[in-house]
Parts: C-alpha cells; sequence; structure tokens
C-alpha cells in the first residue's frame, strides 16, 4: 500500500527577527502561507524504512535528509507505528527560503498518521515536529499561520482572520543560500523578553489589502541575504516591474522572491515573461493559501 503527500512550499509573507536569544536562536514572528507548488512524497508502507530521492533537485540535498531522521524519531517513539519506504520526487529548489525539507519532514509525519489511524491519536506530532526543525510544525499544518519564537508558535488564521487566495509568482536562482549564514550576516541584537503572543493580522478584505501588510511588514532578513547574493535585489526587481505585481519581497532566508499579484492571468503572463527574460532562473505560478493536506491533530 502506498500513500502520497504534497510537501508545498512554505512562503513567508513577513518576516521580523526580534533578536538572538540566549541559546543561540533567533525569535522572529511571521506571517506564512503556503503555495500550491510543492515536493511530493511517497510512503510504501510495510517495505523496509529507507529513503529515496529524485527529481530535479536531488542532487541538491546535502548531508543527512531530514526525512531519515524523521523516520528513525518515528521508529523510537512507537515501535508499533507503521512505517515503510519513503520515496521523495524533489521537485522545490534546495536551501531557498522555501522550507523544503521541512515540508518533506512534514509530509512524512502527515503520511505515517494517515497509515496509523489506530495510534495517531496517542503521537506527540507537534513535539516530533519540532525536534525535526523549528519550521516542521507550521509545514505539518500547511496552512496559512502566524508564527513567532523560533518558528514553533503558531496561530492558525482561520474564520475572518482567514487569508484571500492570492496569485503569486516564485522566482529562484538556481543557486543555494544557507540560512545560518543569513542569520550571521543579520548580526542580530539580543532578543527582549517575550510576554505575550503577538498580535495576529487582519482581517484583509482582498489581496490588495494583504499586499499593504507585506509591503509594510518586509522581511528583515533581506538585507543580509542580499549582501551575499546581490542577485536578489535584481530578482526582487524584476518581480515587482511586471505588469499588475502588488508586492515583491523575499521568502524566509531566501534566495527565492514572491511577488504577489493582482489574479492568476497577471501572474501566469509575469511567469512566462520572466522565465522568457531569464531562462537559468527557477519560476513558478502558483497560488499562496493552504494546502490540500489531511490535518493531523496532536494531544500535546
Amino acid at each position: 500500500m502506498q500513500l502520497v503527500e504534497p510537501a508545498p512550499a512554505k512562503i513567508n509573507l513577513t518576516l521580523r527577527v526580534l533578536g538572538r536569544r540566549p541559546d543561540g536562536y533567533h525569535e522572529i514572528e511571521s506571517l506564512v502561507a503556503f503555495a500550491d507548488v510543492a515536493d511530493r512524497l511517497t510512503l510504501s508502507l510495510g517495505a523496509e524504512p529507507r529513503v529515496t530521492v529524485h527529481g530535479p533537485f536531488a542532487g541538491e540535498i546535502e548531508g543527512e535528509n531530514l526525512l531519515a531522521r524523521a523516520l528513525a524519531l518515528l521508529a523510537e517513539t512507537d515501535a508499533g507505528l507503521r512505517l515503510g519506504a519513503a520515496d521523495l520526487e524533489k521537485s522545490l529548489p534546495v536551501a531557498a527560503g522555501l522550507g523544503g525539507g521541512s515540508a518533506d519532514a512534514a509530509a512524512l509525519l502527515r503520511a505515517v498518521a494517515r497509515a496509523n489511524p489506530d495510534r495517531a491519536g496517542a503521537i506527540p506530532w507537534h513535539r516530533l515536529a519540532l525536534r525535526l526543525g523549528a519550521d516542521v510544525p507550521v509545514c505539518l499544518a500547511s496552512r496559512p499561520a502566524l508564527i513567532w519564537g523560533i518558528g514553533d508558535r503558531l496561530e492558525l488564521l482561520e474564520g475572518p482572520l482567514r487569508l484571500p487566495a492570492v496569485a503569486a509568482v516564485l522566482v529562484n536562482p538556481r543557486r543555494p543560500l544557507a540560512t545560518a549564514e543569513v542569520f550571521r550576516a543579520l548580526g542580530a541584537a539580543a532578543a527582549p523578553e517575550r510576554r505575550s503572543p503577538p498580535a495576529l493580522p487582519g482581517p484583509f478584505a482582498d489581496v490588495r489589502a494583504l499586499a499593504r501588510f507585506v509591503r509594510a511588514g518586509g522581511n528583515d532578513l533581506g538585507r543580509p541575504a542580499t549582501a551575499l547574493m546581490p542577485a536578489i535585489a535584481h530578482m526582487q526587481a524584476a518581480v515587482a516591474g511586471q505588469p499588475g505585481c502588488l508586492a515583491a519581497t523575499l521568502s524566509g532566508s531566501g534566495p527565492t522572491c514572491v511577488g504577489i499579484f493582482e489574479d492568476g492571468g497577471r501572474a501566469r503572463q509575469a511567469a512566462d515573461a520572466l522565465a522568457s527574460a531569464m531562462p537559468g532562473w527557477w519560476v513558478r505560478a502558483t497560488t499562496l493559501g493552504g494546502a490540500a493536506v489531511a490535518p493531523v491533530s496532536w494531544p500535546d
């Protein structure tokens, strides 16, 4: 039996870095949405637990694949879980500011939860996700959220705070940029003590209201990321200059730039124009919002 899970790209629409914590991590606040472009994970139940990777960006994964760590952690947590072989179709750029590795690990957690309905309710999914990485909890939900702390605290934006559907374009230079290097280049001061959760954003009446919020919020990692990779400034300007672009920003620590557009038609036209002008770039028109994934509830 095989279970297939998408691992959608995580998009940071805004990102504030409040400072460096005593434990060495950074205190952040970020408005996050998910794109409908994704890696794809297939879990073959009953097969020997192992990880295989294929796809256009498979060769760019360096070091231990996070999926192997996830399989080992799941087996350690509950020896009775039905596991199997994980095959990843790697379609998203690596070290791109899209949360790709975290999204892949989250997809595996969701697949295992689906495969074990009788045991899933007792598994501390959020804690397992956090042990794999700060981004994994929000990727487990794959729905628009405000995240804070080191990215481990989250509040889903639902009901009146639900984000409007967002037509967008993602542009990446097909060059990796390590998150740790960008944070080092930022040189953040000590973080103030947080006494309460941040205020939730919205509601947003339409995509123009959201675009105004994105422009005002910005991304504090934009300056150090651009210093390390000057091509980011060119990409962001190219996206912002397309007809119908309402806002252009950096996702995460980069180097992927994201443009918010008036509608899907404008986004597709912009993607075609950018891909034609810069054939070496990875360019995708997409819709931002929540991904079509099975929700995972956790008892912790």
